[in-house]
C-alpha cells in the first residue's frame, strides 16, 4: 500500500512520470537515502546530472556563499559569475560565445534558432531544414520534440514543426542523401543516450564533419548528456578529432541546479543580435557560481582521469557479466556512459536492484543504462556487479 507522502504526490502532481515508490530525502556522494532510512548506491545520478555526486561540499559552499550575495538581476545587466563561467567554457572548448538558459531543451531550441538565423542573415532563406538521427533525443518542447528521432516521443503532439528530417545513426550514405540545398544543420548526439547508449562507428564523425563542410552546413553537437566529463573528456567531441559549429550543454553543468548553455563559433554566433533570443533566468549569478565551482572541481580533483579509468574497469566488469549470462546481448559505451543490452525486458532487473539497494536505469525497454557520479569507486561497482550477477541468475 502506498504511504501517505506518495498518495499526496499522486493527488497533486501532474502524472507525467512513472515514478518508483520511493521517497528520497538525502544524498551524499554516490549514495542516497529514502524517508525510511534505507540507503541506495546511485548509478543514475539524476539522469547523468550529478557528476560530482550529491551534496558535494565545494558546490554546496559556492551556492551558499552566492545566495548570500546575489540571486538574480536578469540579463539586462552584467554579472561576474556569468562572465567567469562563459570565459571558462570558451577557453576550454572550440567556442567563442555562450548563450545561457535553463535546460537542455532550451539549449537545443537556441541551437535550432541560431542555425536557421545564420542562413537567414546570409540571405539563404531556403536553408532551414535540420537533419537529426533516428533514436535521438533532444527535448520535450515542440521544436526539440520535432527534432527527436523517436516516434513514441512525438506521438500525440502532432502536427510536428516543419523542417526536420531523420536518418539512421551511423549511416553515412543515408546522411549524404538527405543533405541538400534546403539543409541548414546536422544535429547529432556524440553518443545516443536515451536511444540506447549507441556509439559512433570509427571515422563516422570525421566523415560527417567533412560532409557538412562540403555542403556548407552547420554541425550541431547535442552534448547535454555527454558533456562536462561523462565520457572521460570534458566534451565528447574531443574523442573524435573534430569540432562542431554549435554545441549544447545542460545536465551536469550545474550538478543539479537548472542550467543550459549553447556554445558557438564567432562567425555563427554573430547571427544572434540583441533581441533575437533571450532567457529571463538564463545564467543567473546563483547557478553560474555553482557551475563554475563544478568545472573547477572536475579539473582540480582529476575527476576526468578517474572517470576514464573507472569507466574502463566498469565496462570490463559488464563484459564479465555478459560472458556469464546468456540473457546479456551487448555491452557498450565510453567513460561512465555505459549500457548493457538484454535479450529480455529490463524493468524487473531495475526493480530487483532497487530492492537490494542499487539505483539503475532501463531505456528502450531492454537496455540497462549506468550513469553514476564520476566519483564512483571500484568497491561500489563491484557491489553492483555482484548484485546484477545474482539478479540475472
Amino acid at each position: 500500500m502506498k504511504n501517505e507522502v506518495i498518495q499526496k504526490a499522486d493527488h497533486v502532481i501532474a502524472k507525467t512520470y512513472k515514478r518508483f515508490p520511493v521517497v528520497l530525502t538525502k544524498g551524499e556522494g554516490c549514495r542516497l537515502w529514502d524517508k525510511d532510512g534505507k540507503s541506495y548506491v546511485d548509478f543514475v545520478a539524476g539522469i547523468a546530472v550529478c557528476n560530482l555526486g550529491h551534496a558535494h561540499p565545494r558546490v554546496a559552499k559556492a551556492i551558499s556563499e552566492q545566495a548570500g550575495i546575489l540571486f538574480h538581476t536578469s540579463n539586462l545587466y552584467y554579472t561576474v559569475p556569468q562572465i567567469k563561467l562563459a570565459t571558462w567554457l570558451t577557453e576550454n572548448s572550440f567556442a567563442d560565445r555562450v548563450f545561457f538558459c535553463n535546460s537542455g531543451a532550451e539549449a537545443n531550441e537556441a541551437a535550432i534558432k541560431l542555425a536557421r538565423k545564420y542562413f537567414k542573415e546570409k540571405g539563404e532563406n531556403n536553408r532551414f531544414r535540420i537533419v537529426s538521427m533516428e533514436k535521438s533525443f533532444h527535448g520535450r518542447t515542440m521544436a526539440t520534440l520535432s527534432a527527436t528521432g523517436q516516434e513514441k516521443i512525438r506521438k500525440g503532439f502532432e502536427p510536428e514543426l516543419e523542417g526536420f528530417d531523420y536518418v539512421p545513426f551511423n549511416d553515412l550514405d543515408a546522411l549524404q542523401r538527405r543533405i541538400d540545398v534546403t539543409t541548414c544543420a546536422v544535429l547529432v548526439e556524440p553518443i545516443q543516450g536515451e536511444g540506447g547508449i549507441r556509439c559512433p562507428a570509427s571515422e563516422y564523425f570525421a566523415t560527417v564533419r567533412r560532409m557538412c563542410n562540403e555542403a556548407g552546413v552547420l554541425l550541431i553537437f547535442d552534448e547535454i548528456q555527454t558533456g562536462i566529463g561523462r565520457t572521460g573528456k570534458l566534451f565528447a567531441y574531443e574523442h573524435f578529432g573534430i569540432e562542431p559549429d554549435i554545441m549544447t550543454l545542460a545536465k551536469a553543468l550545474g550538478n543539479g541546479l537548472p542550467i543550459g548553455a549553447m556554445l558557438a563559433k564567432e562567425n555563427v554566433a554573430e547571427a544572434f543580435g540583441p533581441g533575437s533570443h533571450a532567457s529571463t533566468f538564463g545564467g543567473t549569478p546563483l547557478v553560474t557560481a555553482a557551475s563554475l565551482e563544478v568545472v573547477n572541481v572536475l579539473f582540480e580533483e582529476n575527476i576526468l582521469d578517474h572517470c576514464m579509468k573507472i569507466g574502463a574497469y566498469f565496462k570490463d566488469k559488464l563484459f564479465w557479466l555478459k560472458d556469464r549470462h546468456s540473457s546479456v546481448e551487448d555491452v557498450r559505451g565510453i567513460g561512465l556512459l555505459l549500457g548493457m543490452k538484454l535479450k529480455t525486458d529490463g524493468d524487473d532487473v531495475v526493480i530487483s536492484c532497487m530492492e537490494r539497494g542499487f539505483l539503475i536505469n532501463c531505456i528502450q525497454g531492454n537496455i540497462l543504462r549506468f550513469i553514476p557520479p564520476l566519483t564512483i569507486e571500484r568497491e561500489e561497482i563491484d557491489a553492483l556487479v555482484k548484485c546484477l550477477d545474482e539478479v540475472l541468475d
